[in-house]
């Protein structure tokens, strides 16, 4: 039996041939305006607890690795700009198929409209800066979501003294006892339970309207109102400039196409194969195209 303890304690005074090297703790905060800082003291700490200095190809082993991080951030920021535009394409592919088909009396109606206005001008006029019609007696504006109205009121007035009666296909806006301000049929339904209306300063009355089609702008607010040349709105430009230049030009494209498909005109793409084709029937006259199709 002594025998036999005097070798367990041998055993136990050896080193343990598996035994794991101790791991060291690097401490370091990055300060973004100096993250050549950051990298001395890490370089510091590893040439000081390893022997990768010491190797002869140091310098290709950083290069490798800061090409990798390098790839992995912008394969990282590519995933994001795909994942937006996704986001995007499948919001306006949503919106659109729950539109409500425009019925040919519509199309008549805005014809009708377009051809002439109530102060008997000619043709659409150019949209204000809200993508809406500054007139004598109220301003409208608007996003492809709501339509924002403006109309001044006698400095004091109270809410008491406004009538402002929205209903899903018509605007009625005056004060009591005078002839209506606005009294006509809106150019497209609204969600009533989202519209409402305030006193601004006691001096101007604010009127918010939800449209229920959200995928296309308004060409004038009421029936009779001179209508506005809806290809020249503006995007809504807030929103677009926080996008980068290369995702921002993808959603104008596609907004472009969708307000093109709306009016049965081609789309970016399509305009640019009838251009390709024109070009090539030029540069050759000499061949027969009268059963080719450009679409």
């Amino acid at each position: 039996m002594a025998i036999l303890s005097e070798y367990e304690d041998d055993d136990q005074k050896k080193p343990s041939s598996s035994a794991q090297p101790a791991r060291k703790t690097f401490n370091a905060a990055l300060d973004p305006s100096d993250p050549l800082g950051f990298l001395e003291k890490v370089f510091e700490f590893v040439a000081k607890e390893s022997d990768l200095f010491k190797s002869d190809s140091l310098v290709k082993d950083v290069n490798a690795v800061m090409r990798m991080v390098k790839d992995k951030v912008e394969a990282e920021e590519k995933k994001k700009k795909i994942e937006a535009v996704d986001k995007v394409e499948k919001k306006i592919r949503e919106k659109a198929a729950a539109a409500p088909p425009v019925k040919k009396e519509e199309i008549m109606e805005d014809k009708e409209a377009e051809t002439t206005s109530e102060v008997g001008e000619k043709g659409p006029r150019a949209p204000n800066e809200t993508n809406g019609l500054d007139l004598d007696t109220h301003s409208w504006g608007q996003s492809l979501q709501e339509v924002n109205i403006t109309v001044p009121v006698p400095a004091g007035t109270k809410s008491r003294f406004v009538v402002c009666d929205i209903k899903k296909n018509h605007l009625k806006v005056g004060l009591k006892g005078q002839p209506p301000i606005i009294d006509g049929e809106l150019f497209q339904p609204v969600k009533v339970d989202d519209c409402f209306w305030s006193i601004e300063d006691q001096k101007s009355l604010s009127i918010l309207l939800t449209k229920q089609n959200q995928m296309e702008w308004w060409k004038y607010l009421v029936k009779g109102e001179p209508v506005i040349d809806t290809q020249k709105v503006e995007p809504e430009n807030s929103k677009l400039a926080d996008l980068d230049p290369e995702t921002r030009s993808t959603v104008e494209k596609m907004m472009f196409d969708q307000r093109q498909k709306q009016m049965g005109l081609p789309t970016s793409d399509e305009m640019q194969k009838q251009e390709i084709m024109k070009k090539f029937m030029a540069e050759h006259p000499e061949m027969d195209f009268s059963r080719a199709k450009i679409s």
